[in-house]
């Protein structure tokens, strides 16, 4: 019988790109779980160097841990591909993250594959009439893009995200395969006991939330989040925000004691999925207000979970959560205000807890591996 080798290449976990890590590891969970012995896997996942944050008295420690990722990802990982390409290598490569495609020019690139969440890595160059950024971001972009576009295979999440692909030809169709995200097994309607939410739980006490998850950057339209919340709470002044992940930006500082919400905000980072999914049971709703998306994974947690979503009407979030979610125009905070309000005093007018969960139950993690499995295996030849 012929074995194959693949090694899922995964983010640095430093970096802290929570759902790069999730589909890391819950794509290695299910291809180790497959009983089929014709392909063994194996994780690369080098440790970060930290070279500039160990120099004492550097001030601005974003700075230089932005630029020690640089440093990791264009010198120290590709260093690390070649000692294992020297050392025998695998038969094939899979890049967790599009945005470490670079490393396509280290390995053999017949033998790649890439996973390509969204094309918001590559903005500065698709448009660069929209996002401008110096010369040295550009170059960059342009060597990230390169790999990815020498990949064998492209891996995508949503048919918008091959529209864009497609719409801007940087793959050819025949090497492009969707392969949607899944559900981790945490995230159920079904009330599960777990100390730390239970902490923040207590902390909250009976007052309600609204939930929202993510980083802060320009594209989630943290802006609008906090203006709705600023209204919302105009007209229930119990109403909290928890909002888990990302760093407020000094402007979403800012703006938070402009609006006196600084009180009125739990905000949370790097908890374990079983918390987040007691915080998703326990919300009035979950709010998504980004401009763009490459999938949306709170979207269908939160719908697992029975939760009611309320998300921008972009083509991506409408796809993921069909019709167990609601929609608002994307920035119209009035329109946003008022769904929310309504929900609040008549929960009833969200859809029903059977139309959330026959969306989620579209999506799974064995279903995103096996197509992973077997697109490797097609390559390679051989029948799975």
């Amino acid at each position: 019988m012929v074995q194959l080798k693949l090694s899922i290449v995964c983010d640095y976990q430093e970096e802290c790109w929570h759902s790069m890590d999730i589909c890391a590891e819950m794509l290695l969970e299910n291809l180790n779980s497959s009983e089929d012995r014709q392909i063994t896997i194996d994780q690369i996942l080098p440790k970060f160097n930290p070279r500039l944050q160990k120099i004492p008295r550097l001030g601005n420690k974003n700075f230089f841990f932005n630029a020690d990722r640089l440093l990791n990802r264009f010198w120290d990982y590709p260093n690390h591909l070649g000692k294992k390409l020297k050392e025998g290598g695998s038969d094939f490569y899979h890049i967790v993250d599009h945005s470490y495609a670079q490393l396509v020019h280290v390995l053999p690139h017949q033998r790649v594959g890439v996973y390509c969440h969204d094309l918001d890595a590559f903005r500065s160059i698709l448009e660069p009439e929209k996002e401008l950024r110096p010369a040295w971001y550009r170059s960059m972009s342009r060597r990230i893009l390169s790999g990815l576009q020498s990949a064998e295979i492209v891996f995508y999440s949503t048919a918008q995200i091959r529209k864009e692909i497609e719409q801007y030809n940087l793959i050819e169709s025949s090497r492009l395969v969707q392969a949607p995200l899944g559900i981790s097994p945490e995230f159920t309607p079904y009330v599960d006991h777990d100390p730390t939410a239970e902490t923040i739980l207590k902390q909250i006490g009976d007052a309600p939330y609204i939930l929202h998850i993510g980083s802060c950057i320009p594209r989630k339209r943290i802006d609008v989040l906090l203006d709705v919340f600023g209204r919302l709470r105009a007209i229930y002044p119990h109403l909290l925000l928890v909002k888990i992940g990302g760093q407020w930006t000094q402007n979403q500082s800012q703006q938070i004691l402009d609006k006196g919400l600084h009180e009125s905000i739990i905000h949370l980072q790097n908890l374990h999925r079983s918390t987040i999914a007691r915080l998703y049971q326990r919300s009035l709703a979950v709010l998504l207000t980004s401009e763009a998306e490459g999938f949306g994974l709170p979207v269908i947690e939160a719908l697992a979970c029975g939760t009611v979503v309320v998300a921008s009407d972009i083509a991506v979030l409408k796809e993921v959560g069909g019709k167990g979610a609601l929609y608002c125009p994307l920035g119209e905070v009035d329109t946003w205000t008022d769904l929310v309000a309504q929900l609040i005093v008549n929960p009833e007018m969200a859809p029903a807890l059977e139309l959330k969960l026959a969306q989620a139950g579209k999506y799974s993690w064995s279903s995103h591996a096996a197509i992973i499995k077997k697109s490797y295996m097609n390559l390679a030849g051989i029948s799975s």
